[in-house]
């Protein structure tokens, strides 16, 4: 069965076991809410009334969207404004719809290794003592190295450090007296 529902000025259109992200409603990880808001709900292609039909649904996590930036600038007047913007989303597992509840996915256990497996892990546990291979001399510790700055413009303290060099006054030539 599916429906579609609006919440936060959209449509989704939902069926049991789906995830969807919404704009923010309120509530934490975990809580169920309920969506009255349902415009269309059916089977296949055959259609059902909404009337009094909700659909269920479970917070997974209070979430972020991505940074937008808004820059504004005009031209000649040196305006220029830079912004970012992050919307907050809620992300939501549909439960049910009306009556009719989703599958909840069955949990993968951790199991212990099957018996025909367990003496093939002990074994070479077993041998590892008997064949141990020498082990390598640990390295020395070195003195880490000082990356060398990229050559760029000299910083404040070099340029306050570094001595000042002053050009030599340019002999220019007097003019000559040109008489005819």
């Amino acid at each position: 069965m599916f429906a579609v529902v609006r919440t936060g000025g959209k449509q989704y259109r939902v069926a049991a076991g789906d995830k969807i992200v919404v704009e923010k409603l309120a509530g934490e990880a975990g809580d169920t809410i309920q969506l009255g808001d349902v415009l269309l709900a059916g089977e296949g292609s055959e259609l059902r009334p909404t009337d009094g039909l909700t659909v269920a649904a479970e917070i997974i996590a209070q979430a972020k969207a991505e940074k937008v930036i808004v820059f504004k600038k005009r031209r000649r007047h040196n305006y220029r404004r830079k912004k970012g913007h992050r919307q907050q989303h809620t992300i939501l597992r549909i439960v049910g719809i009306g009556d009719q509840q989703a599958e909840k996915p069955a949990k993968k256990a951790k199991a212990a290794p099957a018996p025909a497996e367990a003496p093939a892990a002990a074994a070479p546990a077993a041998e590892a003592p008997a064949a141990e291979a020498p082990k390598k001399a640990p390295k020395k510790d070195a003195a880490p190295k000082a990356a060398a700055p990229a050559k760029s413009e000299p910083t404040a303290s070099a340029q306050v450090d570094a001595p000042k060099t002053t050009k030599k006054a340019s002999t220019k030539k007097p003019a000559s007296d040109k008489s005819a």
